[in-house]
């Protein structure tokens, strides 16, 4: 169960979270590739969700890591499948959170939601309650690939959703799309790629097929009924996103995101800019520098160990000057922005001029920003981007 938490920072003032995550861990059904802190239930918990959020609460305020900023500046509610939680899940939230502490016109709330489950009741309370962003799982609208992924939600699903958040004042939607499925599903990646773009929605997020072993599709793999991930596809159907989207008018500010100007997701990009932020739920990771912690993983757990006022954290980790040097490369090189551009001859300007000759970065003002080509190997070119700092 939770083991107490010591707080490092014990000796100076708790750090000030601006940014919150909030885990809804409730599914109706788990999808074959879903490997994320769920419990699969036909309705959410709203009561007892609510009262281990509060629980957490009052342990972190005893703890002295943490301290909620009077204002926060982004909220973001995820799963899991919060939309399951029903129309009211948002006000009881604002209820724990404290809700003079989501009043500032620039809060950006976001709230991930299923089609199936985002209703037209759902989105008018939480919107009511000051919910200004959705995030709704849509992954395709072929057919045949819903079927296989476990999806409840038919092909309409997700046209239905969004016309939902727009008649109650919700512009700021986001649509997630998956790609990399197996060829024999004969999903158009082509097609789902024309279909986001005309429902114009100002944010796309993109995600990779990966297969993981405590999955259905892990044990499916492994026993050879479905086919590994195949690289080269994986490649192709990445780079056709990121040129049909940017084409389209989407800025691919990120890895897997696109966003119209000034569609970009402030809360995500918090955690890319290395800010402190507070995670709570289960599974959900905080961050107070140099301090990361992570909650138990399984609901159950998590609930019985707040219930008993006792922290539900699973373990944490103090990152050190190399390994925070080689996340803050990690952590530009995956956005945009890039990383500075380096000193004239020093071996981090020769791997970067190596980057840019091979098509994999480019410059950008002062910055050198990887290209989509190189955002496929993102890891590897920042470690190689670390070790040559070494020397």
């Amino acid at each position: 169960m939770g083991k107490p938490s010591v707080s490092v920072c014990s000796a100076v003032s708790a750090t000030e979270a601006f940014s919150v995550y909030v885990h809804a861990p409730f599914c109706a059904r788990r999808c074959v590739y879903c490997d994320f802190a769920v419990t699969v239930q036909s309705e959410g918990d709203l009561d007892g969700w609510v009262q281990g959020l509060r629980s957490e609460i009052a342990l972190i305020e005893q703890e002295n890591l943490f301290v909620l900023a009077d204002q926060l500046e982004t909220l973001y509610v995820g799963g899991g499948t919060p939309s399951l939680l029903g129309p009211k899940a948002m006000s009881k939230l604002a209820g724990v959170i404290g809700s003079q502490r989501l009043t500032s016109q620039d809060l950006e709330w976001t709230a991930e939601a299923n089609p199936e489950s985002f209703s037209s009741e759902v989105a008018e309370e939480w919107r009511a309650v000051g919910v200004n962003r959705i995030s709704l799982g849509a992954q395709t609208f072929d057919a045949a690939a819903l079927r296989w992924m476990g999806r409840l939600h038919g092909v309409e699903g997700p046209i239905k959703a969004i016309e939902g958040a727009r008649g109650c004042g919700i512009e700021n939607v986001s649509i997630d799309l998956i790609f990399g499925l197996p060829i024999h599903i004969g999903r158009s990646w082509e097609d789902d790629l024309r279909r986001v773009i005309d429902l114009d929605v100002p944010h796309i997020s993109i995600y990779g097929l990966t297969v993981e072993p405590g999955t259905h599709l892990g044990q499916e793999v492994r026993q050879g009924r479905e086919p590994a991930v195949d690289e080269d596809q994986y490649r192709k159907e990445f780079l056709m996103a990121a040129e049909a989207l940017t084409a389209s008018g989407y800025r691919h500010y990120e890895v897997s995101n696109f966003a119209r100007p000034g569609f970009e997701s402030r809360h995500n990009t918090a955690y890319w800019s290395g800010n402190p932020y507070l995670g709570l739920g289960n599974s959900a990771h905080s961050f107070a520098p140099p301090v990361r912690r992570w909650n138990l993983h399984s609901w159950e757990h998590y609930r019985a160990a707040v219930g008993a006022s006792k922290s539900p954290e699973a373990d944490r980790e103090i990152l050190d000057e190399s390994a925070s040097r080689l996340e803050r490369v990690w952590l530009d090189l995956r956005t945009i922005d890039g990383i500075p551009r380096p000193v004239e001859g020093t071996p981090q300007d020769r791997l970067a001029r190596d980057w840019i000759e091979r098509g994999l970065a480019a410059w950008i003002g002062d910055r050198c920003v990887l290209t989509p080509e190189g955002w496929l190997m993102l890891d590897q070119l920042a470690v190689e981007y670390e070790t040559s700092a070494l020397g």
